[in-house]
């Protein structure tokens, strides 16, 4: 199918002190490793208009959404038009807790008004193709039935313990490729795994950036790789059969690399998207907090009782990831009682945004927001849109309030087993949350 569309991408690299995200501690950057992205898409047929801005961060809260649509306000494009993702990794500034949060949330969303601008002022005509690529080799579910009965993420590396995994992986990755007579100026994919291989406080796009710029060398001049991550809350790149190093920078460049490599591959495949029209579609869908019972309020506050020498708000060159909670470390313990005491607190109901792309007939490009499971994406693409090619990206928009834990999104016989998804803190959505939103997508479906 024919399609008008423009792109353009912008550093967002930080330039004042502030924390990066994604652990529990706080981690003040001191380095750049790679640059950090924006990345801006629009696409046009007639008087439709869909705009993707993709950025190198941990995620979508409602503070950034909001700042991102105010600096984009003047495109003149409608909210509802706009599709606003993040590639979720861990080694990029907190847009939600920091002192700068604000400043840097202000400075990312200018970015992404002057990367929509000169994407709207450079637009042409290509043709949409499809492909659809495989990779097996880095992804792993990352939850583990262990010997006791219990279910324990990241159980650690060679641990005899260690069962089965809980659940399953996702391996395919969609690809959406934009090409004029220059050859390909847009590609879009979307593979399921964790952006968390790096550790540390170095600022770094992680694994999707060495995939970008590896695809760059086989893409036109000027041509942008927009590397979705689909469903991955309980997928990540530890083989825990293996005693090798899973955490420092050669990691993402082995992964990034070799996702690379899989779709470059099937590029002689490519297969133009069947009809013709541009369709978007937006709506939320409203869950509830976290249901928590007195007994686990208690329980968490003589917890926080019970080490008040430890600072949480205290930086550290240490990280303390869900590993530490698997070993009931006392930090670890603390920053979870902690938070499920905030949750406990919590009475507003979050409110997630779910956005859908439609090229031509068959071609969906389908938004989910926070960390959902992988049997989540799953289902979206496989039964909701089991007729369509579906190209899935989460770590999206959500709103729970100020102070609000949201985060990961189990399935619903998840919870209870253990591990550190399903937490309050991890998970202070209401254990609902999964079908809420599946059935807001099937309704929305129909859209399509």
């Amino acid at each position: 199918m024919k399609i008008q569309f423009g792109c353009s991408s912008k550093c967002i690299n930080p330039e004042i002190p502030i924390s990066l995200a994604g652990y529990f501690n706080r981690r003040m950057w001191d380095k750049v490793l790679d640059d950090l992205e924006v990345r801006a898409l629009v696409l046009k047929d007639g008087d439709e208009t869909a705009v993707i801005l993709h950025f190198d961060l941990l995620a979508i809260p409602v503070t950034f959404y909001n700042a991102v649509q105010e600096a984009v306000k003047v495109c003149g494009i409608a909210p509802e038009k706009i599709l606003i993702a993040a590639t979720h990794t861990h080694t990029a500034p907190n847009l939600s807790s920091e002192p700068n949060s604000a400043a840097y949330r202000e400075f990312a969303a200018a970015k992404a008004a002057e990367a929509l601008k000169d994407a709207l002022n450079n637009m042409k005509e290509g043709t949409v193709y499809t492909a659809q690529a495989s990779d097996c080799r880095f992804q792993f579910n990352r939850r583990y039935w262990m010997q006791d009965g219990r279910v324990v993420t990241n159980p650690g590396k060679l641990n005899p313990a260690i069962v089965r995994p809980e659940g399953e992986i996702d391996p395919e990755i969609p690809v959406i490729a934009i090409k004029t007579s220059a050859g390909i100026e847009v590609l879009i994919t979307s593979a399921v795994n964790h952006t968390d291989t790096i550790g540390g406080c170095g600022v770094s796009s992680d694994w999707p950036g060495f995939m970008r710029r590896e695809l760059a060398k086989v893409m036109a001049p000027g041509a942008i790789h927009f590397p979705m991550v689909g469903t991955s809350g309980n997928i990540n790149h530890f083989d825990t059969r293996t005693d090798m190093n899973q955490t420092c920078y050669a990691e993402p460049e082995r992964i990034g690399k070799g996702y690379a490599e899989s779709v470059i591959a099937v590029l002689p495949e490519l297969k133009e998207a069947p009809g013709c029209g541009l369709k978007i579609f937006a709506a939320k869908a409203v869950s509830a907090p976290r249901e928590l019972d007195p007994a686990e309020i208690a329980e968490a506050q003589a917890v926080v009782d019970k080490y008040p020498e430890i600072d949480l708000n205290a930086a550290s060159k240490v990280d303390l990831t869900s590993e530490d909670l698997a070993k009931g470390t006392p930090y670890a313990l603390k920053y979870f009682a902690n938070a499920l005491l905030k949750i406990a607190n919590n009475t507003r109901n979050p409110e997630f945004l779910l956005t859908g792309i439609k090229l031509g007939d068959a071609t969906v490009i389908a938004s989910l927001p926070s960390e959902p499971f992988v049997e989540i994406g799953l289902t979206l693409r496989k039964e909701i849109f089991r007729n369509n090619f579906c190209l899935v990206t989460s770590h999206g928009n959500y709103n729970g309030g100020e102070g609000y834990f949201g985060g990961y999104i189990p399935n619903p016989w998840n919870y209870g087993r253990g591990g550190y998804e399903d937490t309050p803190r991890s998970s202070g959505y209401s254990v609902r949350t999964s079908g809420i939103l599946l059935d807001a997508w099937r309704k929305l479906a129909e859209k399509f």
